[in-house]
């Protein structure tokens, strides 16, 4: 396999910094009795476009083996992210859907948290979800869901069906998007000549800050920058108007684009690629740095896992993340090392992790017989994960944690 591959968003020469071996599909969670001589790997690797500056994995993983009808993750599982969601949905309800019949479209609104707000409060919507688990649920809610994947052609038949949308949103979506450009004719297609096209994702400047690597994985096909974006949005009709900064999911920005010409870019956008620009952050040598700190976070996190075994410690996992599977793989992190993973997800409960096998029970499991130490893969969820364990750190229990280096809390 090459080291250079074409980017999906202006074709030009994506040059490879790290590579992070094989790896799974990263929400495939094996039954106890799989086959695993049939489980799907790739090589998962990553790439900086010479051209536009955006940063993106040099191999797609097919859309239908990652987002299917048991896809496991939802968003309303966090009262943090409900909380936030809401508070946007607020926001837009406030700002940009004040004319006359509003319409707002979501692409992957999974169980429908954010437009369930815009339903009760009578505003017509639409969710785009392929994942029909998780459409189903925002259908429940009240939710009014499209299930299939956003595309131009999608968009077209939208817009004959409910016309022009005022907002089109997405929220760590987009990132998981290859096909660019059929999203972005889709969008000018859809959108009002006034209206703003929303999304948030993981932020690359805070990967690259908190060495968070595990950001990387199958389903995040670009990691994003103001200038990436800016790039992106020239490219197809749009401009980049707005950017905010996101605490959520480990480090997001929230990016508005509007038809070109349309809208004054605030101030925020010039601030945040001067600062893009002082820390080199579309520089190879800089993304060569971020890719030492992952190999030192994996020698650091082997280490201690392994001593602690030796010592005849228990560690358990905490959270069976989608990007947990990028650390047990990277690190060849077995059930010996972490005897098992606890989710309150039930699709996942019962099941092994992707690639390392490691078997995923309940919280009850980890109340039930507190481990000395319990490795946060949920690290984004820390706050609230660590008030809700109070208990266990009270049984004397210590958390191990590899964001931004490997630490015991």
């Amino acid at each position: 396999m090459s080291n250079t591959s074409q980017c999906r968003v202006c074709g030009g020469s994506v040059d490879e910094f790290f590579d992070f071996g094989r790896q799974p599909l990263s929400d495939a969670f094996l039954p106890l009795d799989a086959d695993f001589e049939k489980e799907f790997f790739f090589r998962l690797a990553v790439g900086l476009c010479q051209e536009c500056t955006m940063v993106q994995l040099m191999e797609e993983v097919p859309r239908d083996r990652m987002f299917h009808e048991e896809y496991p993750y939802v968003s309303s599982g966090s009262a943090y992210m409900r909380e936030h969601f809401e508070g946007l949905a607020k926001r837009l309800l406030s700002t940009e859907l004040t004319a006359e019949d509003p319409f707002v479209v979501e692409l992957g609104c999974n169980d429908g948290v954010m437009l369930k707000a815009m339903a009760e409060a009578g505003v017509r919507h639409l969710g785009v979800e392929p994942s029909g688990g998780v459409a189903d649920l925002a259908a429940a809610k009240g939710v009014r869901v499209r299930k299939s994947f956003f595309e131009e052609s999608a968009a077209r038949e939208i817009e004959a069906e409910d016309g022009r949308a005022d907002v089109i949103y997405a929220a760590n979506t987009l990132c998981h998007i290859p096909y660019m450009q059929s999203i972005l004719a889709g969008v000018r297609a859809l959108l009002k000549p006034t209206g703003v096209f929303v999304f948030e994702d993981p932020y690359l400047g805070d990967i690259v800050e908190r060495s968070s690597f595990d950001q990387i994985y199958d389903e995040h096909f670009f990691f994003f920058t103001a200038r990436s974006v800016q790039r992106m949005a020239e490219l197809n009709g749009l401009e980049l108007v707005d950017v905010e900064r996101l605490t959520v999911h480990g480090g997001e920005v929230r990016y508005t684009l509007a038809p070109a010409g349309r809208r004054t870019p605030s101030d925020a956008v010039a601030e945040l690629l001067r600062t893009e620009r002082e820390n080199k952050l579309a520089e190879l040598a800089t993304l060569q740095g971020f890719g030492a700190s992952v190999l030192k976070i994996r020698e650091d996190l082997v280490a201690l896992l392994t001593r602690l075994r030796e010592e005849g410690r228990t560690v358990v996992g905490y959270g069976a993340t989608a990007k947990s599977a990028t650390v047990t793989n990277l690190c060849g992190i077995t059930p010996e090392l972490v005897s098992f993973v606890c989710d309150t997800t039930p699709a996942k409960q019962g099941r092994l992790t992707p690639g390392t096998h490691i078997p995923v029970r309940t919280p009850e499991d980890f109340s039930a017989t507190y481990p000395d130490y319990a490795l946060l893969f949920a690290w984004n969820h820390a706050e609230e994960i660590m008030a809700k364990e109070q208990a266990f750190r009270e049984a004397g229990g210590r958390w191990i944690l590899y964001v931004p280096d490997v630490r015991i809390v």
